[in-house]
């Protein structure tokens, strides 16, 4: 049965990673991806070998997946990228809820609902049926039980309102389940359905039974708008902006964990936890973000080392100003993409409307990558990474850049070695 460790077969033990350590030059910086989504998550690819083909065509040589409650698709990845001479990243995320943030009406990293925070886990590694440890499954069956019984009910609310709006819509778990199996040929027990599933359901059920000439009166009828686009990410947005979203017809109330569940399933996974900043891609900041400084304490005072950017949402400026102060704070800092609309962006990350990553940042970003590619490769070998399982930094450092510094150059020997054993980069 495949695990996390099997990804290093034949790269070396510890003493030889630490060896190629020394001689890799850290300021060598690879093309990286550290947060895509994968199907059967909501995403923009139909495959794993579609994102690994074109990660590779792109020149992306690290390319780390963040899926949401299931990590089947884990194994896909690793031998993808093993064939692309890509180093593959392990990770997950959570949605929960700080409910002292929510009463005081403060927004994180959601722009429409106080008290709910995105987490992301890094370099998991605990995350296959052998490895899985019990604490760890009934963290995730809490988590993943809430949530499909939230999605089960949304299925059907909004099959009943779309009904009465005149489109005679059949919509449950199982239908949209079923979509996704038949567009992804996963296994049904590996899909969570998520709002953008419903949506999408929703969508290609309507396409399918109104006439394109009744389209535009039957959306309009049924957003109480008209429709600015009539295209199937359009539509599928509009359904979630004016059905599904709080206080829309066919909103269902959230059922999240609390931050400390959360972050422990990320520690029992064998991760580490990590804040993803949305800085600018909401307008206005979202006040636990709106201040740097306070940022940093408030990440601190939760326990966490690690951030993330997504930066195609934010502007190099901001991009700037927030990757900058949080590594001056001592954080290790990631960028992703997400993927995970239907829009095929670049698979190397980029700032606002294509600008590019200022330099200096992407030097933060792919020490933020080698660092968790250390922590993975360390804890799947039995060893302590960047946080050990209660999540406190690790080892005896004297400092924390000496500890970032150590596993810098160990994640950047990780990544070579797993990009050499393939061949195709000589």
């Amino acid at each position: 049965m495949w695990c996390a460790a099997d990804l290093y077969t034949g790269i070396g033990d510890h003493v030889e990673i630490e060896g190629l350590a020394a001689l890799v030059k850290r300021d060598t910086q690879r093309p990286a991806n550290s947060h895509i989504h994968l199907p059967p998550n909501f995403s923009a690819f139909d495959t794993v070998e579609q994102a690994v083909n074109l990660a590779s065509e792109q020149g992306l040589q690290v390319l780390g997946a963040s899926n949401y409650y299931d990590y089947s698709v884990y194994e896909s990845l690793a031998n993808a990228c093993r064939s692309k001479g890509i180093a593959p990243l392990f990770g997950t995320e959570i949605i929960c809820l700080i409910e002292e943030l929510r009463s005081a009406g403060v927004k994180l990293n959601d722009p429409g609902n106080p008290g709910k925070m995105y987490l992301c886990g890094k370099g998991i590694t605990a995350f296959s049926r052998s490895t899985l440890s019990k604490k760890a499954s009934d963290l995730l069956a809490t988590i993943r039980n809430n949530d499909s019984k939230r999605m089960a009910e949304m299925s059907l609310l909004l099959a009943k309102v779309i009904t009465e709006r005149g489109v005679p819509l059949q919509l449950t778990e199982n239908s949209v389940k079923e979509m996704i199996v038949k567009r992804h040929g996963c296994e049904p027990d590996t899909v969570y359905i998520q709002e953008r599933h419903i949506a999408q359901a929703a969508q290609e059920a309507i396409f399918r039974l109104v006439p394109e000439v009744d389209l535009q009166a039957a959306l309009t009828q049924l957003f109480g708008i008209e429709p600015k686009n009539i295209t199937p990410a359009s539509i599928q947005n509009d359904i979630r902006s004016h059905l599904l979203k709080a206080g829309k017809p066919a909103f269902v109330p959230e059922t999240f964990v609390d931050f400390d569940h959360a972050c422990s399933l990320i520690l029992a996974l064998g991760g580490i936890p990590c804040y993803p900043i949305l800085a600018d891609g909401a307008k206005p900041l979202c006040g636990y973000e709106a201040d740097t400084d306070d940022l940093v304490k408030a990440t601190k005072a939760r326990g966490i080392h690690c951030v993330e950017l997504i930066p195609v949402r934010n502007s190099p400026e901001e991009t700037t100003r927030y990757a900058k102060a949080m590594r001056s704070a001592g954080f290790i800092v990631t960028a992703g993409t997400e993927h995970n609309t239907l829009d095929l962006i670049p698979m190397e990350p980029m700032c606002l409307n294509g600008a590019p990553i200022p330099d200096e940042v992407k030097a933060i970003f792919w020490e933020g990558a080698c660092v968790v590619a250390a922590h993975q490769y360390l804890v799947s070998r039995g060893l302590t990474g960047y946080v050990d399982e209660d999540g406190n930094l690790s080892g005896h450092f004297a400092s924390k850049e000496a500890r970032i510094a150590h596993l810098h150059s160990i994640g950047a020997a990780v990544i070579e070695a797993l990009i050499a054993r393939s061949g195709l980069h000589e």
